[in-house]
């Protein structure tokens, strides 16, 4: 998988994938991340990418010349599966669509920031809004991290243990259930025995039953839906 990043502050951005799984999957050649610096696509004085709303009203808006150029260039060197905006009225990210995302073999995020973009970027550009919650961040860098972990890690052969992304939260509708390690007996606070019992299916029911418990008393929205 290819992703390109577009924003105005690639400094934001370049420290978490030199660490943890991010940088594992780039060293393995899983992943390729490239970061496009928006500024480097216009042609005024002080490299400015934002201009006042037409009808006025408070907060600068992004341009749509340098965005245009910079989505035309990567698009002129291959082909994208999506061309992903980031933004607080797009659908809300969840792990059905980290899924997705996954499968695909390109794809370009474009992070807002000020007030947002021209509309005429998302009317012609943008093939997915993406939103990571109902609040406002300063930029879409944060949130385009969030979407670039939550899709990285589904990746083949990103995690040491392919399974352990299946059996994440959310992945079949229900929160994961409660998890232990070593020591068993840790002042007198006890794992549940089951989970030492070595019975392999009876210690998957008890997991299905208490991903349903926990579930049920923590997010009951996902069982209605």
């Amino acid at each position: 998988m290819r992703i390109d990043i577009i924003t105005v502050v690639p400094e934001l951005l370049k420290s978490p994938f030199e660490a943890s799984i991010m940088q594992r999957s780039i060293a393995k050649g899983l992943v390729e991340v490239q970061f496009h610096n928006l500024r480097d696509y216009t042609d005024t004085k002080y490299k400015q990418v934002d201009d006042y709303q037409f009808g006025g009203g408070a907060g600068m808006v992004m341009q749509i010349e340098p965005i245009d150029k910079c989505i035309s260039k990567l698009k002129s060197e291959r082909d994208y599966d999506e061309v992903i905006y980031m933004t607080p009225d797009g659908e809300t990210l969840d792990q059905g669509m980290a899924n997705t995302l996954s499968l695909k073999g390109n794809i370009i995020i474009l992070c807002g920031h000020y007030k947002g973009v021209d509309q005429r970027v998302r009317d012609h550009f943008i093939t997915k809004e993406i939103s990571i919650g109902d609040y406002v961040l300063s930029g879409g860098e944060l949130g385009a991290l969030i979407l670039c972990d939550a899709v990285i890690r589904l990746i083949p052969g990103v995690l040491g243990n392919e399974t352990s992304a299946l059996t994440d939260s959310f992945q079949d509708g229900l929160l994961a259930p409660p998890i232990y390690t070593r020591p068993a007996d840790y002042k007198g606070w006890k794992v549940p025995e089951i989970l030492t019992s070595g019975n392999t299916p009876k210690v998957e029911e008890w997991r299905e039953e208490q991903a349903y418990i926990r579930t049920k008393e923590r997010r009951p929205d996902l069982l209605e839906e």
